[in-house]
């Protein structure tokens, strides 16, 4: 039996010959319209430009001397809504991500309290172990690396011991997350040599809502046996709560969320949704986003969609040991 090999009809048709690049003409361009360059608009001016710093002088000056272009003119819009919104009496709410308490900046955050010009805070978890090792011992933040392999990760006993047993006498008391740890370091200040700058002391001390938002089994009291489930779920469950009241009168106000880039950007965005169910319109608010680096959640669920209604969304990217102290200077010049 013989197989007939069966040639397609377009096998033996040539490709079409193309002219070669020298041979296209370039395009004729003596007939371009110009126009004056004075008539142009333009983003840049000189006089948006920098004025170099000379030794000795002050940070209204340096901060004046700023180019206005681009980061500076966001940073100056983001101070100055926060000086409004204390001018006119309404919240500066700041979602806290961790890693803004373990770079040292903790007292930028209670001398922002202590001023009036925060008025709310949110963190997550690991926020309170952090807030919590500070004010105790003065240190914080261990090797992971050189614990987890020998099983030493997480159990240092008085982080999970003190913390779960003033997350439980909350839950009977009737108090939220935050607000138990607080009254724990504010009750016991003896054995709290750094409570000045606990942010999570501060807050109940002057009457500051500091609301803690659990995700469960991410942080390491969870893994100790005094850990309370139905504690931790109350106590984060009415702290929840209670930042969605903070937030439904937020009208006029800011929200600033620093460094979180999961958990508080989905609780902002369900606090919102909830004010505005209830009958807060939420329709005048800026929120703003720092971190040092673009994330996915807080651009869409703190920038673009709580202010797709109305109000102004800015990212600020940048370390936050250099960004938060020089927003939080800008903040002062400005109220004065």
């Amino acid at each position: 039996m013989s197989i007939k090999r069966v040639r397609s009809k377009h096998s033996n048709r040539t490709p079409p010959k193309r002219p070669a690049p020298s041979l296209i003409p370039p395009i004729d361009v003596s007939t371009l319209k110009t126009y004056p360059l004075q008539k142009r608009h333009s983003l840049v001016q000189v006089s948006n430009f920098a004025t170099p710093w000379k030794p000795g002088g002050s940070f209204s000056k340096f901060f004046a001397d700023l180019p206005d272009i681009l980061a500076v003119k966001t940073l100056r819009a983001v101070a100055q809504a926060v000086a409004t919104a204390h001018r006119n009496g309404r919240p500066v709410i700041v979602g806290l991500g961790t890693h803004v308490i373990k770079v040292g900046l903790a007292p930028i955050v209670t001398d922002l309290m202590e001023r009036g010009i925060i008025t709310a805070v949110a963190m997550n978890g690991a926020g309170i172990i952090h807030d919590f090792e500070l004010a105790l011992m003065g240190h914080t933040s261990e090797e992971v690396d050189a614990e987890i392999d020998n099983g030493r990760f997480g159990m240092a006993d008085e982080t999970g011991r003190i913390l779960n047993d003033a997350i439980s006498r909350g839950a009977k008391d009737g108090e939220g997350l935050g607000e138990a740890i607080g009254r724990c370091i504010n009750r016991s200040g003896h054995k709290f040599p750094n409570r000045a700058t606990s942010i999570l002391a501060t807050g109940a001390r002057l009457g500051i809502p500091i609301t803690v938002h659990v995700a469960m089994g991410t942080d390491i009291i969870h893994m100790h046996p005094s850990a309370d489930g139905a504690a931790i779920g109350a106590t984060s469950l009415l702290d929840f709560r209670r930042l969605a009241a903070v937030v439904s009168g937020m009208e006029g106000g800011v929200y600033l969320n620093m460094g979180s880039a999961v958990i508080l950007p989905e609780v902002f965005l369900k606090t919102v949704s909830l004010g505005r169910n209830l009958g807060h319109p939420l329709a005048n608010i800026t929120t703003v986003n720092m971190d040092f680096l673009s994330h996915y959640r807080p651009q869409t669920n703190v920038i673009r969609r709580p202010t797709q209604k109305g109000g102004k969304g800015y990212a600020l990217i940048g370390h936050h040991e250099i960004m938060l102290p020089l927003l939080a200077a800008a903040i002062l010049e400005i109220i004065g």
